[in-house]
């Protein structure tokens, strides 16, 4: 069956029908946006994998399920003899067809992640020691291990790239953001655009992520200006499904409490809206028998949950600010702007500050010494600008010199308590001495955390720490580590900032660890349905 067909923006559930069969389309036009759980009939459209999120882990798993596959190329050697030798012991099998715990033993990189490591010293070998090393894999598209899928997100593909501002370098080289296939140099190249730097604009890097979904042959998979809504598990009676239990090879028995009737756990049931070109909003309900989480960080800035923090004059993001500086708000205030947080973002500020001739306050809870301050990780000759954002924030503190300086001053080891009406702020040493500053605009900028609104509890159970937010640092999604699914929940996965990996170099292992999982159950799950043994909620 042929999956393509032509489609217009707004249209995501009649591209559903074109691309799975237009005989589910009435079943599907009639689902309501409502809460109650509705029970999927035997024919109701039911995906094999549903990805939440278009950015690059969305991308790179999309791109996996698709057919593609990783071989060791035929002259490749990498520098690791160890792993080379694994390698070759299976040199005829794809990556995806291995064993990634056996690949990844014994291996050391700056992801807390195996699979990230190994998959990420496959495509950049020993990129952590200087060297840039060709990748040794090489990909060919295999028809026959597609896994039909669906890709959602908010905007166009590349996530939340195209809303990063645009005037600021990438922390990374542009051979670090790329994805397996297309390397960045040939599509800047193709582009005529200008790479003399290693670092390039986020822009550019959302650019390519977009080109690279055409390029792949992968929009037939995407559908964008989607809003998740819920995402939960649905339940029947035993006794109401057992005439049904072949269908679902994957169905899970879970006992209940005080001698109540046994449940089985179905598929996720997956709602939302799509939001058409005149602005309305048009809802689906689809079924999924897996889910992929690749949303990132991005969704809501972190906060410092101080009096005063919803004030106007409080901004939470970067986009925030230069509109601020855009529209004139700040022209002429005699009053400086006060910047808190002590990462790259809050130093983009600073030099976006200090570049329009704003005055800045820089507050931050460390000190300037702390070991795990992000500067002390870059080398200077390839960050120039952040270190300079470092050295004054070493140099030009309120200690050195009592009085505020004209275009900058830092208050190390200072935490803010409140803000006020008349756009004062009361800060706090580590020492407990109170101080009372004037200011025109706040900008606080201490992270963000992914918004995992539409799962039960916001996704609090599947943490690390139960009952507890989901954030990339303090309390990552629990995943297995070969095969990104959740510890606490089957046949949901986790990927990307989510479960820890920030860098776009890292989070391809998770994209390769969620490939090799669905691998391995679609080929039990058809030699099953060969044997006679069972069929499936999902398309074949």
């Amino acid at each position: 069956r042929s999956y393509s067909g032509p489609e217009t923006e707004g249209q995501l559930l009649d591209s559903f029908i074109q691309h799975f069969g237009d005989s589910l389309g009435t079943k599907i036009k009639r689902m309501p946006l409502i809460e109650e759980t509705v029970l999927p009939g035997d024919s109701l459209l039911t995906l094999p994998v549903v990805i939440i999120g278009n950015g690059p882990s969305g991308i790179c798993l999309s791109y996996l399920l698709s057919g593609y596959r990783p071989y060791l190329s035929p002259e490749a050697i990498h520098p690791n003899p160890i792993l080379h030798t694994k390698l070759e012991e299976a040199r005829h099998l794809s990556i995806v067809d291995q064993d990634l715990e056996y690949l990844s033993e014994g291996l050391e990189g700056r992801s807390s992640n195996p699979v990230a490591v190994l998959f990420d010293t496959l495509l950049h070998p020993d990129a952590d020691f200087g060297y840039d090393y060709p990748p040794i894999l090489h990909w060919k598209l295999e028809q026959h291990n597609y896994i039909p899928h669906i890709v959602l997100g908010k905007g166009p593909p590349g996530g939340a790239w195209h809303s990063m501002e645009g005037s600021m370098l990438t922390i990374s080289f542009g051979d670090w953001m790329e994805l397996p296939g297309l390397t960045f140099k040939e599509w800047a190249a193709s582009k005529r655009r200008n790479t003399k730097s290693d670092r390039v604009m986020p822009e550019e890097i959302a650019c390519y992520y977009k080109h690279y979904v055409k390029v792949m042959g992968l929009q037939k998979n995407f559908r964008d200006n989607v809003y998740i809504t819920s995402v939960s598990r649905l339940y029947r009676g035993e006794e109401e499904d057992r005439s049904q239990l072949n269908e679902s090879i994957s169905a899970q028995h879970l006992e209940m409490e005080d001698g109540q009737k046994s449940l089985i756990k179905r598929n996720w049931e997956v709602r939302g809206y799509q939001r058409a070109t005149d602005g309305s909003h048009v809802p689906f309900c689809l079924f999924a028998e897996n889910v992929a989480l690749a949303t990132g960080t991005f969704d809501s800035p972190g906060r410092l949950q101080v009096e005063g923090e919803d004030f106007p004059f409080v901004l939470h993001s970067m986009s925030d600010f230069g509109a601020a500086i855009s529209k004139g708000r700040l022209r002429g205030k005699a009053d400086p702007v006060l910047i808190v947080g002590a990462g790259l973002t809050a130093a983009d500020a600073v030099l976006c500050a200090y570049n329009n001739n704003i005055p800045v306050i820089h507050v931050f809870r460390r000190r300037v010494t702390d070991t795990s301050l992000i500067f002390k990780q870059l080398p200077k000759k390839l960050y120039p600008e952040y270190h300079k954002v470092y050295h004054m924030m070493c140099t030009q503190s309120h200690t050195v010199d009592s009085n505020l300086h004209s275009a900058y001053t830092s208050f190390p080891e200072h935490n803010v308590l409140s803000f006020k009406p008349e756009m004062k702020c009361v800060l706090q040493s580590a020492s407990g001495l109170k101080k009372i500053l004037k200011f025109s605009v706040a900008l606080v900028l201490i992270g963000s955390h992914p918004n995992l609104f539409f799962l039960k509890d916001q996704g609090h159970s599947i943490g690390h720490h139960s009952n507890q937010p989901i954030t990339c640092k303090g309390n990552p999604i629990e995943v297995d580590p070969y095969t990104y699914e959740c510890t606490k929940e089957a046949n949901l996965f986790a990927l990307g900032p989510l479960v820890g990996d920030n860098f776009v170099r890292f989070l391809k292992g998770g994209a390769l660890g969620v490939a090799r999982c669905l691998a391995v159950r679609q080929k039990k799950k058809h030699e099953l349905i060969e044997s006679g043994d069972g069929g499936g909620d999902g398309v074949p």
